[in-house]
């Protein structure tokens, strides 16, 4: 593609015109307007010749697909191949998506005068997670002259795999990583005895009752003592709403700060992090209306990247959640007992009822947690200092009616072995991973 520059345009005017209108005015012009005027367009045409010549000697090769991290610069790699050694001064751009701030628009840079392969640099920032593509690669340049500017590329498009940011939270959880007992000198005390079966002994003096094994006593004649070791390798599975109450803001009117979802992602894969330190299985379910995505549980470099495949795509659907859906699901398909957190909204009456009936089927087997960020707004009457109207004191009595509710079911859950928390999004990961290594050193699994 050619596209005239501003100095064709300029000579076209001073040029042809005149030219044109002396030609009109007097016979005796016609034949020297005529020479000018067909030297003109042959020098023009020639120079659009030369100039796609030029640019056919250049070649780019794009990478078929990237991996970037949101909110990290990220750099792409340009390869220009030039056959003839010419220098030459590019203008390039890319076709990206509106989730990429680029560092500059647009890209000049000066070829050198040899022939090869020439490396260059594109600095974008992708603000989202997700899978983007950016649709090819285009340059220009001019033609010898300067008339002409000569437009190429390659349309085709690149796969752009966007993965979560965990700098922040893994800063935040560090401290929780060195008490892990593979990671630090100073190992987690655990509570009890352990639950695994591990071997008979004699009775020892102040070995507890309830450990005798008294079957093996009535044989023997005398008391034995059952001996239970520690579960080394447990499975955790971590279970992410993605319907429509996870698709609202964390900060309320600014997007830049992420939805509930890309919350529960980030502490999702923050506490698989957790659970290979300590040696355990790390598993994942997504759901909406139904199961979408389950990855069962593992430990290891790939599956924590399976893990991370089926996370960063995820977007919130405007759907209620089924939770008996759900807890269907795990009936049939977690023969094992595990560790089941739920990362969930459940500030909504329905939705509240309907998570109560599933709960009371999941915990009969599995130990349930469900790690839920604070609602906006959502809190006790009298505690907002900026009430300052009738409106305000009713608007606030709605808020507090709202927490009541979340209190009683707290409570509720409480009592069939369901643990319910609340936390603001900056604690969000690290109290999650902290209620993860508590389980752990009290056993409860």
């Amino acid at each position: 593609m050619i596209v005239p520059r501003p100095a064709l345009i300029l000579l076209t005017l001073v040029t042809f015109v005149p030219l044109l209108g002396l030609a009109v005015s007097s016979e005796s012009f016609i034949l020297p307007a005529s020479v000018i005027l067909t030297l003109l367009i042959v020098v023009g045409a020639l120079d659009a010749y030369a100039g796609r010549r030029r640019l056919s000697a250049i070649k780019v090769r794009l990478p078929e697909k990237l991996r970037w991290v949101q909110k990290r610069p990220s750099l792409l790699e340009l390869s220009f191949e030039t056959a003839k050694p010419l220098p030459l001064h590019l203008r390039v751009g890319l076709g990206l998506p509106p989730e990429f701030n680029p560092k500059h628009e647009e890209l000049r840079f000066q070829l050198p005068a040899q022939a090869g392969n020439h490396l260059v640099s594109y600095e974008c920032v992708p603000m989202r997670r997700g899978l983007f593509n950016i649709d090819g690669c285009y340059f220009e340049t001019k033609s010898p002259l300067r008339l002409w500017d000569v437009r190429g590329g390659d349309p085709r498009s690149i796969e752009v795999r966007v993965y979560p940011n965990l700098e922040a939270e893994r800063k935040q959880t560090a401290s929780l990583f060195l008490r892990t007992r593979h990671s630090g000198a100073q190992a987690i005390r655990q509570v009890g005895q352990g639950r695994d079966f591990e071997k008979l002994r004699e009775y020892v003096p102040g070995d507890g009752f309830d450990t005798i094994h008294w079957k093996a006593t009535a044989r023997r004649g005398h008391p034995i003592t059952k001996i239970f070791q520690i579960e080394k390798t447990q499975e955790v599975y971590v279970i992410v709403d993605s319907s429509r109450l996870s698709g609202r803001l964390q900060v309320s009117g600014d997007p830049s700060q992420g939805t509930h979802l890309d919350r529960y992602i980030t502490a999702a894969l923050i506490l698989g992090l957790a659970a290979e330190k300590q040696g355990d299985l790390f598993g994942l379910v997504t759901f909406g209306d139904r199961v979408g995505n389950f990855v069962r549980a593992r430990n290891g470099k790939e599956h924590y990247g399976a893990c991370r495949e089926a996370l960063y795509r995820l977007d919130a659907q405007p759907v209620s959640p089924d939770y008996d859906d759900v807890a269907s699901f795990i009936r049939m398909r977690l023969r094992r007992r595990a560790l089941l957190v739920f990362m969930t909204d459940l500030d909504d009456p329905i939705l509240m009822e309907s998570f109560q009936r599933a709960a009371d089927v999941m915990s009969q087997k599995h130990l349930v947690i469900v790690q839920m960020l604070q609602p906006d707004h959502i809190q006790p009457a009298f505690t907002n200092p900026e009430v300052a109207s009738v409106d305000d004191v009713y608007k606030d009595l709605g808020y507090h009616m709202a927490w009541h509710a979340l209190r009683q079911l707290t409570l509720s859950l409480k009592q069939h072995g369901v643990t319910l928390s609340v936390y603001s999004k900056e604690a969000f990961s690290a109290e999650t991973t902290s209620n993860y290594l508590r389980v752990k050193q009290r056993q409860l699994l």
